[in-house]
């Protein structure tokens, strides 16, 4: 998925082994993109796993914050999904602690290490498909 803020940007689904950058985009959302082309979005459903080069960093709220998050994996996640026009892309490290993509300094490099699985439901029903149009083209012939 892609935040809202990312319709009006050319994107694509991530794929496993993708080389990730964080970047800001069109007025100012941040997000990922493909390390080879800025200019394409690259959407992740809700639990995808990534690995980033080095320790994240936030932008800075304040000169005396912390803006470095002591970790180097996160799983994607989407967040107040209820509310309309807010940021609901956001990353969740390992000690729970989640955070808004959009607030991710740009020009940090990710790996996309692992898809979600596809529900049971999904894949039950894509093989009964299979089978049917299987037996179908069996009688046919």
């Amino acid at each position: 998925m892609c935040d809202f803020s990312l319709e009006a940007v050319r994107s694509r689904p991530a794929k496993v082994g993708d080389k990730l950058t964080t970047h800001r985009f069109n007025y100012g959302t941040g997000g990922f993109c493909a390390s080879e082309d800025q200019g394409t979005a690259v959407c992740l459903l809700p639990g995808t796993e990534l690995s980033f080069a080095e320790e994240v960093r936030e932008w800075a709220m304040a000169p005396w914050s912390s803006n470095v998050i002591s970790y180097r994996t996160a799983i994607f996640r989407q967040v107040n999904k209820d509310k309309a026009h807010t940021h609901h892309d956001a990353l969740e490290f390992p000690n729970g602690k989640i955070v808004l993509l959009t607030t991710l300094k740009p020009d940090q490099q990710a790996t996309v290490l692992q898809l979600p699985a596809e529900p049971q439901k999904a894949q039950s029903e894509q093989a009964v498909t299979s089978a049917v149009v299987g037996d179908l083209a069996d009688a046919i012939i």
